[in-house]
């Protein structure tokens, strides 16, 4: 995924991309019969927030099945496996621990997937197990920014100053690591948003 990040206007269409390509997902894994939960995650997911052009989904499982079965599963769906842009790219094969609670350090392995980057179809898949907290902290992070648009517009305001510190970088690496300061500010409030139940809500917690 080469060059800076560059923000774009929320697309109305970004969601109804996600909902098409997480149907694919969940027929190519039906046979693995692991997958819990299907997310659309991320700031193409929250309507008035810019956000780079590429659609973040996320599977969470109850097991990770081996690499190959797992790319072997994805392949026919268009996704392929991300090696990231540097050795140290974050979140390729583990997520950054954060969060206050206990778990087992193997929870943090994950996989991550890219589908027609340079095209109309651009989206990233992250395949986490059910268990590890970044998979609940995505969904209640989204959910969080619906719900509050002045959360909404601090974090297009602070994306869109960070963008801009980084608008020269040969990759958006930086740019991603940078945006931990923002979770880290705003961690404990939608962490405490999203651990209270709400009416018709069935995904994993």
């Amino acid at each position: 995924m080469p060059g800076p990040a560059v923000l774009h206007p929320h697309d109305p269409a970004w969601p109804e991309r996600a909902a098409r390509l997480l149907a694919g997902i969940e027929r190519a894994l039906r046979p693995l019969g692991v997958a819990e939960a299907f997310d659309h995650i991320g700031s193409t997911a929250v309507p008035a927030l810019p956000a780079k052009p590429y659609v973040d989904l996320q599977v969470r499982v109850r097991e990770l099945p081996a690499p190959h079965a797992l790319d072997r599963a994805l392949e026919p769906a268009g996704f392929l496996p991300a090696g990231g842009s540097r050795p140290d790219s974050p979140g390729v094969h583990r997520d950054v621990p954060r969060g206050r609670e206990a778990v087992p350090d193997d929870v943090w392995r994950k996989r991550l997937y890219v589908h027609d980057l340079d095209g109309p179809e651009a989206s990233i898949l992250h395949v986490r197990l059910g268990a590890s907290p970044w998979g609940r902290y995505t969904v209640w992070f989204r959910d969080w920014l619906r719900a509050n648009p002045d959360a909404r517009d601090r974090y297009a305001a602070f994306k869109a100053r960070t963008a801009a510190e980084h608008a020269g970088d040969a990759d958006y690496d930086d740019y991603t690591r940078a945006k931990t300061a923002f979770f880290d500010r705003v961690q404990e409030e939608f962490e405490a948003w999203g651990r209270v139940p709400r009416d018709g809500d069935v995904s994993p917690r």
